[in-house]
């Protein structure tokens, strides 16, 4: 499927993230949704606990929130310590992934899990909206050369300027594998807070491919996103939503993830190519619906044609396009025409 504005495959990723509790045969069952919805990638977040945050910090409002019940702590780390997978699992992830057809991608979110990540040779890397302003993370992505994602969430035009120059920096050709990705850090984002326009500013800004990142609970929101010429369309999933977790409440189940990858490809189909032609449909149509010049009564051989003896109608065959009237006023009819026969010169 094809965008209106670069003509490029939209890819849909399916983020997985921590949606699978700490549990790799949960992971394998999200790869098994993910292939069959038809998504192009599943993603996941690779991460060392104590390598993320410190022991002091507390989980965000939404975090809290989304928690289960059961789960009393406010800590981050405490709670990222139950979602954490191994390098190992991660490996028969990626595999797993392979063997169903379905990209493996994953996020990294320091040095350790990044130079693991580049062993498994994804097709992209995933700078988060949250390491946007961490310099050193954004150098350490610039100089693997590789595809990068770039999301954009929290930040000001400004800020994301100062990441991708900081790409650039360690990078002079990162713009042509670059995709900047539109995005609403909030779960789930509320609809006023979407401002899907963002993408035209984007695309404007940087001159890149533009993405979109959906964290609100609504299935249109990604297709209406490809209307607008996002290039990569990411949507958090779940395999259900009432489960203990940060994100299952913000996320969407399979069947809805289904819909979801079902819409953006009829409308990446709708949009179809920016040039303005009749299609093969359409073509054979024109006969049938058109006009021809026609004798508007029986008109004799040698007599001038005139608006008195003409008239346009729809035909059986092809004649004289109505577009050459004036070319056919006064010229001399070469043979005799009964009512409604097609004009010929």
């Amino acid at each position: 499927m094809f965008d209106n504005v670069n003509n490029k495959k939209i890819k849909i990723i399916a983020e997985a993230g921590v949606n699978h509790n700490g549990c790799l045969k949960r992971a394998q069952k999200m790869v098994e949704v993910a292939a069959d919805c038809g998504v192009d990638y599943i993603k996941f977040q690779t991460f060392k606990t104590e390598n993320l945050v410190t022991l002091t910090a507390n989980c965000a409002d939404y975090q809290q929130k989304n928690i289960n019940n059961k789960v009393t702590t406010k800590s981050q780390y405490a709670m990222l310590k139950n979602l954490e997978l191994s390098f190992s699992e991660f490996e028969k992830l990626a595999l797993y992934c392979q063997s169903l057809g379905v990209g493996f991608l994953s996020t990294a979110f320091d040095e350790e899990c990044l130079d693991f990540l580049l062993t498994l040779n994804m097709d992209y890397l995933k700078i988060p909206s949250g390491e946007i302003t961490n310099y050193p993370y954004l150098k350490s992505h610039a100089l693997t050369n590789k595809k990068i994602i770039l999301s954009t969430g929290m930040s000001s035009l400004y800020e994301v300027d100062n990441a991708v120059n900081v790409l650039k920096k360690f990078n002079d050709k990162v713009m042509n594998n670059l995709t900047i990705m539109h995005c609403t850090t909030e779960y789930p984002a509320p609809k006023q807070e979407l401002n899907l326009l963002s993408i035209h500013k984007l695309r404007q800004n940087f001159k890149c491919d533009i993405g979109y990142s959906d964290h609100s609970n609504e299935l249109l929101v990604p297709a209406i996103a490809t209307t607008l010429g996002a290039t990569i369309i990411e949507k958090h999933f779940t395999l259900d939503k009432s489960l203990s977790g940060p994100d299952h409440k913000a996320s969407i189940e399979p069947n809805e993830l289904k819909k979801m990858v079902e819409h953006v490809h009829d409308v990446s189909t709708i949009l179809g190519v920016r040039e303005k032609e009749p299609t093969a449909s359409e073509i054979k149509n024109r006969f049938i619906a058109r006009k021809s010049i026609v004798a508007k009564r029986n008109i004799a051989e040698g007599e001038l044609f005139s608006e008195s003896n003409l008239t346009v109608k729809r035909v059986a065959i092809s004649g004289i396009c109505p577009m050459n009237w004036e070319k056919i006023i006064g010229l001399k009819a070469l043979k005799s025409f009964v009512i409604d026969e097609v004009i010929e010169l």
